[in-house]
């Protein structure tokens, strides 16, 4: 970075270039915005098929300078991530006439406009650009809505007492899915109640010309929704068997907490392989993104059949319970991430034992399932210098984090697959403690259990849940936390393996959940053989450090082209790495990296190599206990 060297001014100067500092974010301002007296927000979405909304806003003020703002830091992403290059032509009026508006020089998501006098409201209208690369929110035949994209609000002020009164215009024909309260249809127009903004921000809407809404549960009043969207009419095509396990999903999920804090929600899934895959939960709702046969092809289950009870788990373990210095009044502040362990990691897990419990996943996969996990983390050469809670103390940079060679920085996935592996172990050792009378099904029921609720935030501390686990099964769980999480520890959490009656073993047979990974993506993982892994046209995406690949000077972006004299194919290299285990020669690679050549030469001769869990003789299989349903004849 180049350094701009001013003269000396003076004082003057100086005291100039503090005036333009903006404050520190705080929620001590009295909101004008009221339940009486709302903010007016209409969004105009019958140009999102080609990619464009406008949102118009009618914002109570008061005379004099007056701040609006943009949301920045975006509850379920954990991050500064509001993306400001979506606001585009944005015009500020009042009464009929334009007002001059600047951006602040420091903040750049604050705004500042000075009100005339005699004025109670002013008219912010911008154009909404949705879609970027790795960003697509639209495409022709649907759009994925998150309301902080869409709005601004007064400076300063707390969510939760600031009041929009929201609308939507449809394109002809389109349907919708949200869990906005007091919906009132007219024609393709939408208007939703009264609600206070955090609430806006935290019930998404999914809309498209191809749609199915299922009912998944119903007791009373409260109910359960299954809202899928999707690019293609085919793609709706959805077994009946498959529904009739995502409608496991309430009464698993009750049974494992034992009570609710929702009053409706809503599973929005969006199917489209021009949007990235993704999951972002919500207290009554959760955005949900997937390819487009992600209903209708079973790899697509295998590999990622967690998606939507993960972010349905988060209603309970990240909203209604939620560490207590990640929730903040409003979304200017900061969010502090270091518990996202417990949020997060504690949440992988509780996700994918839903999706087992409820038959998505067959309960008998999971000792397989286990080894990917184990074998990935233990392998991840990051792990030597960087303990867990550095990642997600840095998360909010590391989910955004590109490039090379991520399993030597880590990224923010490993806080939710060593978080699995975390909380699996506590709930094999609160198993073993208690003798199988306890697990940490009997902590969750303390810890997000009774009584029913609608969707309301009680914090949490460190502290707070290791004293709820004491309660559960006596153990030193601070020094359990401190070991795995706070320390640098050369493997992830290895106990509950032997302690649930299995080991860790590696085979030629390949890893059915990576197997069927590698087919949705088209890659050929060889991590525990030569140790790389490859796209379909030969491109190495990453090398674990220390493996016969590293040695032999092999690094990502270099392309194969060649294994022994032959074209590079995935059958060629799997048919040259079994003959290598019976020789002692090198498997020589022509690589091809910015438009050079050259050949390395791999030494590596144990042949395919995948991780998988065995039984261990005459022990109790503590897994399938874990994984087994227990909501009861299947409901």
């Amino acid at each position: 970075m180049k350094i701009l060297r001013l003269p000396l001014l003076g004082l003057g100067l100086a005291a100039l270039c503090f005036s333009v500092l903006a404050a520190e974010p705080n929620a001590n301002a009295v909101p004008y915005a009221t339940r009486d007296n709302p903010e007016i927000l209409v969004l105009d979405a019958r140009d999102a098929p080609r990619g464009l909304m406008t949102a118009s806003m009618t914002i109570p003020v008061k005379p004099g300078p007056f701040t609006f703002v943009y949301p920045k830091w975006i509850p379920g992403e954990h991050g500064p991530t509001g993306p400001l290059n979506d606001i585009s032509q944005l015009k500020v009026s009042a009464n009929g006439q334009a007002l001059s508006w600047h951006r602040d020089q420091v903040d750049m998501y604050a705004f500042h406009v000075d009100v005339p006098a005699g004025t109670s409201k002013i008219n912010v209208q911008f154009t909404v650009l949705m879609n970027a690369p790795g960003d697509v929110m639209a495409t022709p035949n649907l759009f994925i809505l998150n309301w902080n994209r869409v709005l601004f609000y007064q400076n300063d002020t707390n969510s939760s007492e600031v009041y929009f009164k929201p609308s939507i215009i449809l394109p002809k024909g389109w349907s919708y899915g949200t869990a906005l309260p007091g919906p009132q249809q007219s024609g393709n127009r939408v208007d939703f109640a009264e609600v206070p903004l955090n609430m806006l921000v935290d019930s998404p809407l999914d809309a498209g010309i191809y749609y199915k809404h299922i009912e998944l549960w119903r007791q009373g009043d409260a109910y359960q929704m299954l809202d899928i969207f999707a690019d293609k009419p085919q793609d709706l095509d959805i077994p009946n068997s498959l529904i009739a396990e995502y409608k496991r999903m309430t009464p698993e999920a009750l049974a494992l907490y034992s009570a609710r804090h929702w009053n409706d929600y809503h599973s929005l899934l969006a199917l489209s392989n021009a949007v990235g895959f993704q999951g972002i939960e919500h207290h009554q709702s959760s955005d949900d993104r997937a390819p487009d046969n992600f209903m209708t092809k079973p790899d697509q289950q295998l590999v990622s059949g967690d998606l939507l009870t993960h972010e349905f788990s988060h209603s309970w373990n990240g909203k209604y319970r939620r560490p207590f210095d990640l929730w903040q009044p409003n979304f200017q502040i900061p969010e502090h991430t270091e518990l996202l362990w417990v949020y997060e990691g504690m949440n992988q897990y509780l996700g994918d034992l839903l999706s087992f419990r409820m038959g998505i996943r067959k309960p008998d996969q999971y000792p397989e399932y286990l080894a990917m996990l184990y074998a990935a983390m233990a392998t991840e050469p990051g792990r030597k210098t960087e303990p867990l809670i550095d990642t997600t103390t840095a998360a909010p940079y590391l989910y955004e984090a590109r490039g090379a060679y991520p399993e030597i920085r880590r990224t923010a996935g490993d806080f939710y697959t060593e978080g699995e592996l975390l909380w699996l172990d506590v709930d094999t050792i609160i198993r073993e403690k208690t003798h199988g009378e306890k697990s940490l099904d009997t902590f969750l029921h303390l810890y997000a259990g009774p009584p029913n609720t609608g969707p309301i935030t009680k914090t949490y501390t460190r502290a707070d849940i290791e004293k709820l686990l004491n309660e559960v099964a006596p153990y030193d769980w601070h020094a359990f936390f401190q070991k795995h999480v706070y320390e640098v520890a050369d493997l992830p959490p290895t106990t509950e393996l032997a302690r649930a009656g299995w080991k860790l073993v590696y085979t030629a047979e390949p890893n059915a959940f990576i197997k069927a990974g590698d087919g949705l993506d088209n890659m050929n993982n060889q991590w525990y053989s030569y140790g790389i892994k490859i796209r379909k046209d030969g491109t190495v995406t990453s090398v674990r450090e220390g493996s016969p690949a590293w040695q032999a000077g092999m690094a990502p972006g270099m392309q194969i082209k060649a294994v022994d004299g032959q074209s590079y194919s995935k059958d060629t290299l799997n048919f040259v790495l079994k003959q290598a285990e019976h020789s002692t020669t090198p498997t020589i690679f022509l690589v091809k990296q910015d438009g050079w050549y050259k050949t390395l030469d791999v030494n590596y001769h144990g042949g395919p190599r995948y991780p998988h869990l065995a039984r261990i003789p005459d022990t109790t299989d503590m897994l399938a206990k874990i994984m087994a349903p227990q909501a009861g004849n299947g409901m």
